[in-house]
C-alpha cells in the first residue's frame, strides 16, 4: 500500500481525511510536526517518511485579515512560497503532491467578470489578497510538475472546526441563534458549501484511481447564497432567529468576495468518479453528527 503524508492533519479537512484514508499507510502531520514554511524541515520529513503521496491542507485562510497589509506577507508565505517548496521537494523524491485550493481563485462576476459555475480550465481572477495567494501556491505547483493535483473546493464546514476561524459558518449561525441577536447574512454571494466529510471520500477516490495531474475541483452539488444556507441551518435545526439578509457591500467586510463561485465538478466526473451528495443532504448530515437536530 503506497504511503501517503497528509499535512494540515488536525484541520477540519485533515481530521475527516484522517477517518477515510487506510490507516496503515498514511502519515498525518500537524503543526506541531510540520512547519511548512521551512524549507529545510520540509526535506527532512519527505526524506524520512519517503511517500508516494503528499496531500497538503495547511493554509492561512483568515480571508478578512489577510486583506490587512500586516497579515499578508504571512498568507503569501504559507499558501504560496511553502506550496512551492513542497512541490518541489516532491518532484526530487518521485513523489506525487495533492494540494487544497479554493474557489477564491475566481471574480464570480466581481466588477464584470464572468461569474460560476466553473470548469476547471476556466481561467482564474482573484479579487481579494487571499484567493491571490492561492492563486499563486497553484502556480508554484504547476511550476513544479504538472503531474501534481490541485483540488479547489468551497465554503468547507466540518465537525472538526475551523482552528484559524475559531469554528465554522455553521457553528457561528447556531451561537448567534442561542444568544437571540439578530443575525445578518449576505445574499449575494452564491456559492456550494461543502461538508468536509464528503470532500474527504471525494479526495480519497481520486487518490485511488491515480489520476492525471491538473485541476479537480470537489464540492458537494447545486448552490444557494450564503443567506439560504443560514435559512436552511435554522430550519433544519427548528430555530427561527431573526434572520435578515443583506448586500456584500453594506455588510462591509474588508476583502472582497466573488458574487458566484460555484465549481463545475467536470473532471472526477469525466473519470468516473461519483459526484458529492447535494449540499442540503450533505448539511443535514452534519447537522445530525453534532447533535444538533430537532427531535
Amino acid at each position: 500500500m503506497e504511503r501517503i503524508l497528509l499535512v494540515g492533519a488536525s484541520g477540519q479537512l485533515g481530521t475527516d481525511l484522517r477517518r477515510v484514508l487506510p490507516a496503515a499507510a498514511l502519515a498525518p502531520l500537524t503543526r506541531a510536526d510540520l512547519d511548512v514554511t521551512d524549507p529545510d524541515a520540509v526535506e527532512r520529513v519527505l526524506e524520512a517518511h519517503a511517500p508516494a503521496w503528499v496531500v497538503n491542507t495547511a493554509a492561512f485562510h483568515r480571508v478578512d485579515d489577510i486583506e490587512l497589509d500586516e497579515k499578508t506577507r504571512l498568507a503569501f508565505a504559507v499558501n504560496a512560497v511553502a506550496v512551492g517548496h513542497l512541490a518541489r521537494a516532491c518532484v526530487r523524491r518521485g513523489t506525487r503532491l495533492l494540494h487544497l485550493s479554493t474557489d477564491y481563485v475566481f471574480s464570480g462576476g466581481f466588477d464584470g467578470g464572468p461569474p460560476g459555475p466553473y470548469a476547471e480550465d476556466a481561467p482564474p481572477a482573484p479579487v481579494s489578497a487571499y484567493g491571490r495567494s492561492k492563486l499563486a501556491g497553484e502556480r508554484l505547483v504547476w511550476d513544479a510538475s504538472l503531474d501534481h493535483l490541485v483540488v479547489r473546493s468551497s465554503g468547507l464546514y466540518g465537525v472538526a472546526g475551523s482552528s484559524g476561524k475559531g469554528g465554522n459558518f455553521v457553528e457561528t449561525m447556531l451561537r448567534l441563534a442561542r444568544e437571540g441577536r439578530p443575525i445578518r447574512v449576505v445574499d449575494d454571494q452564491v456559492l456550494t458549501p461543502t461538508y468536509t466529510a464528503d470532500l474527504a471520500e471525494a479526495i480519497a477516490r481520486l487518490l485511488a484511481v491515480d489520476p492525471p495531474g491538473g485541476v479537480y475541483h470537489l464540492t458537494n452539488a447545486g448552490a444557494c447564497s450564503w443567506f439560504e444556507f443560514a435559512g436552511r441551518i435554522f430550519a433544519l435545526c427548528g430555530l427561527a432567529p431573526k434572520l435578515e439578509p443583506t448586500t456584500s457591500a453594506d455588510f462591509g467586510a474588508p476583502a472582497r468576495r466573488p458574487p458566484n463561485s460555484v465549481l463545475a465538478n467536470t473532471r472526477a466526473a469525466a473519470l468516473g468518479l461519483p459526484p458529492l451528495r447535494p449540499w442540503p443532504e450533505a448539511l443535514a448530515a452534519y447537522l445530525s453528527a453534532k447533535g444538533h437536530l430537532a427531535d
